[in-house]
């Protein structure tokens, strides 16, 4: 009898994630017919080193218990980032189970929790993209050079290189998709509706939706003065 229930509260998400996109993001189904495997990419903020970027996420998958337990995050485009493994595994306290764990440093409350869903994911994935977790690296190499390339106020390239390097190397996975890429800020901040879903779809009933959810506006979250602004 759980199960259903779980399957109910992703479709409403995913219905509320194409109705109210999340200012830089691209979500799909892999599958139509496995609600629990969503794709995902996310379009670099724009005055950041990350601009112009298209970075696709392998797997977000989600488990059978959601949202008891955190879905997975994973990069499918190479990153080089102070919280991003080289398999590219994201290391982000929101996605580390809701365990008692005092040597992490990190307290529960920072964890995954039920009233947490994939778009607050979302959130704090684009946020730690342009402010790095330094405290507790999953890449020693890189949040090293990125302390260099922020100490130095953008002196030091070393790290900007990396990433521009990186971004230009996006840009033929867009073409291939045929996504366009916002560049400025008012494109990023357009809340562009994602594919609908084939309405003969099994997976969304209309039964399962609730026309009386509450609609809200997001503000985008980056100004030109970000701290994450690239600097020369």
């Amino acid at each position: 009898r759980s199960r259903p229930l779980f399957m109910k509260a992703l479709m409403l998400e995913m219905k509320s994630l194409q109705e109210e996109p999340v200012e830089g993001f691209r979500i799909t189904l892999v599958d139509e017919a496995d609600l629990y495997n969503w794709e995902v990419a996310i379009f670099g903020p724009p005055n950041t080193l990350y601009e112009g970027g298209y970075f696709k996420v392998s797997s977000a998958e989600i488990p059978m218990d959601y949202p008891y337990s955190p879905p997975s995050f994973r990069f499918l485009t190479k990153m080089w980032h102070p919280n991003i493994y080289e398999n590219g595994d994201v290391c982000i306290s929101i996605l580390h189970p809701p365990v008692d764990d005092p040597q992490s440093g990190e307290l529960p409350s920072e964890r995954w929790n039920p009233t947490q869903n994939v778009r607050t994911i979302l959130l704090s994935v684009i946020s730690l993209l342009n402010e790095p977790n330094t405290f507790s690296p999953a890449n020693v190499d890189s949040s090293v050079m990125y302390r260099k390339w922020r100490d130095s106020k953008g002196k030091d390239r070393e790290y900007a290189e990396i990433i521009r390097k990186q971004v230009l190397a996006t840009k033929a996975e867009a073409d291939r998709d045929g996504v366009k890429v916002p560049t400025t800020l008012a494109e990023y901040c357009v809340q562009t509706k994602a594919p609908a879903v084939d309405e003969g779809s099994d997976l969304f009933y209309d039964d399962y939706y609730d026309d009386d959810m509450e609609e809200g506006e997001e503000d985008c979250c980056y100004d030109e003065d970000d701290s994450g602004t690239e600097e020369s």
